[in-house]
């Protein structure tokens, strides 16, 4: 199957700054829940709007085939975009948002909208000026989580939610929106909470894709140990690619060391998310 997105040597540059995006290759198939991390600055959202024809760029870039730049009224027929402000009119209420969303996209499923609304507070008449920020938050995901669109884009798509509504939203993506024909490329800051159903990792540092795998493949690639201080010199020849301290022992993080040669040396796991990403950034940023 074609990818859904695909780059090659995409390059966004602000000014005389350095490239936001530096030049970079990648393909996300159909069917994915891509994470794509990285700090502030990275240049994350930059690709996401790339993808989105919202900013100029240099190189390739298809996206459902087709150019963001010169076929994005045609593109955002089939693509649904959540950013990490969500902008609703104060005057707005839920009903007339509803209303609006039924008559200007042919996929939006109002029964869908309301069905998730039902699980929130909000009732069909407050209006978007009475709500605290994640009730808009929420007004804004039923909105567009209820389009039927092949690829959606979320950036930081919980920000200004609580946990149990993160978990909640994350939950609802997986049994009422996901399926083999749609994708998904989600940023966020919250990496743990999206470990569980993501399939591939992306990690952008500087531009520059530093990490692109499917999830089996991290999990077969990675190994974290925990080294107890006899045998921390000995593993440190393997070479890890970090190390920290915890309880006295050394937990010392392995790229591409088969788990039968790190068993000799501790405890054997696969690391969360947020310790890869940590080890994989630490050293670059202040």
């Amino acid at each position: 199957m074609s990818a859904v997105i695909s780059a090659r040597g995409l390059r966004k540059q602000y000014g005389k700054a350095k490239p936001a995006v530096d030049s970079i290759d990648f393909d996300i198939p159909a069917g994915r829940i891509v994470g794509l991390i990285g700090p502030n600055g990275s240049g994350k959202t930059t690709t996401l709007k790339a993808a989105l024809g919202l900013v100029p760029f240099e190189g390739e870039l298809k996206v459902l085939g087709k150019d963001p730049r010169t076929q994005r009224d045609e593109l955002m027929q089939d693509v649904c975009f959540i950013a990490d402000v969500a902008v609703l009119p104060r005057w707005l209420k839920v009903k007339d948002a509803l209303a609006f969303v039924e008559g200007v996209h042919p996929r939006f499923d109002r029964a869908k909208a309301e069905r998730y609304l039902a699980r929130t507070k909000l009732t069909p008449e407050a209006r978007v000026k009475e709500m605290s920020k994640g009730m808009i938050v929420q007004l804004h995901l039923a909105l567009v989580m209820a389009i039927d669109a092949r690829l959606l884009v979320l950036d930081e798509p919980t920000l200004g939610l609580d946990i149990i509504y993160r978990k909640q939203f994350y939950q609802n993506l997986l049994e009422d929106y996901f399926d083999e024909e749609k994708t998904i490329v989600v940023t966020t800051h919250q990496v743990e909470e999206i470990e569980h159903i993501l399939t591939d990792l992306m990690f952008i540092r500087d531009g520059k894709i530093v990490l692109s795998a499917s999830m089996d493949e991290v999990g077969e690639r990675f190994h974290e140990v925990m080294v107890p201080a006899d045998r921390a010199e000995a593993a440190r020849a393997l070479r890890p690619i970090d190390e920290r301290t915890v309880f006295g022992k050394s937990v010392m993080l392995f790229d591409g060391r088969p788990r039968s040669e790190l068993a000799s040396f501790g405890e054997v796991r696969n690391p969360g998310i947020a310790d890869l990403f940590v080890a994989t950034m630490k050293g670059t940023y202040a």
